[in-house]
């Protein structure tokens, strides 16, 4: 049995390291070795189909997790652990260094988390946020063995955010928290999930630059349960855009310190997104 777990581990970490978009070296054999399993209930698993609904899985056989599929972690709240490949190109995209700081919110079980850690070490940290009580202590008990990782039962929009190198956001937003913005380290990212409204979803990534800018760039589509607290519709000042108009986004202002302009292409209470391009 080990024998086979480890080669559905390295096919796996194999596809996650292709789908991350990535050229570093050790992205593979952090997805190799943080175990999938050990971050969900025992199997047999609940597995989401294309149609919404939750397939069973025939037996406990590991085969059945190490593949791109979204499995729930409590079905009856259609709660789940993500998409790999969709979490590959994040972690991808946000190229996590040795020695970073990382804010993880919406951590769920710690799977992710646990990787994020891998990634960050040596020297690194990652604190995790979990709104879920039930959750955030799976968590703390499956984060046991990583180093420089804590786990926090808090609603980060309310909480108080470090600073960061990357801040990794796993529940939609309809505008990040102004606090987020100002927790990034010069050359910090910011990745989440953009929903400006139920048609439109994206992964955005911020990057602040040395001026304290903050550049955006739009990624793939990403939808994820909504977060809880933040921004919301009342706090919309203009149109939520549609898909073609939210992929011209390239900055994200605060608007106590820029009034939005004919640049913007959504605006909130306290940030909009522009189309202007920053250096």
């Amino acid at each position: 049995m080990d024998g086979h777990l480890n080669e559905l581990r390295a096919f796996h970490a194999s596809l996650m390291a292709a789908a991350s978009g990535s050229v570093d070296p050790r992205l593979a054999r952090v997805f190799k070795l943080v175990p999938r399993e050990a971050f969900l209930p025992p199997g047999p698993w609940k597995i989401s189909g294309p149609d919404g609904r939750y397939y069973e899985t025939p037996s406990d056989d590991p085969a059945y997790i190490y593949q791109n599929n979204i499995v729930a972690l409590d079905a009856s709240r259609e709660i789940n652990n993500g998409e790999p490949f969709l979490h590959a190109s994040w972690i991808g995209a946000v190229m996590l260094r040795p020695g970073e700081r990382v804010c993880h919110i919406g951590a769920g079980s710690g799977y992710y988390t646990a990787i994020l850690s891998v990634l960050a070490a040596p020297g690194g940290s990652v604190e995790a946020f979990e709104i879920d009580e039930t959750l955030a202590r799976a968590a703390r008990h499956n984060l046991e063995p990583y180093e420089g990782v804590s786990v926090t039962h808090a609603n980060a929009t309310e909480a108080d955010i470090p600073a960061s190198d990357v801040i990794y956001v796993n529940a939609g937003v309809l505008a990040p928290p102004p606090a987020w913005l100002r927790a990034l380290r010069p050359g910090g990212r910011l990745i989440f999930p953009w929903r400006p409204s139920e048609e439109t979803g994206l992964a955005m990534l911020v990057t602040k630059l040395a001026s304290g800018k903050l550049r955006a760039r739009p990624l793939a589509p990403a939808y994820f349960i909504p977060c809880t607290g933040g921004a919301s519709a009342r706090d919309r000042l203009a149109a939520a855009p549609d898909a073609h108009a939210a992929a011209t986004i390239r900055s994200i202002w605060l608007t106590s310190e820029r009034t939005p302009d004919e640049s913007a292409i959504a605006a909130y209470e306290h940030v909009w997104f522009s189309s202007l391009a920053v250096e």
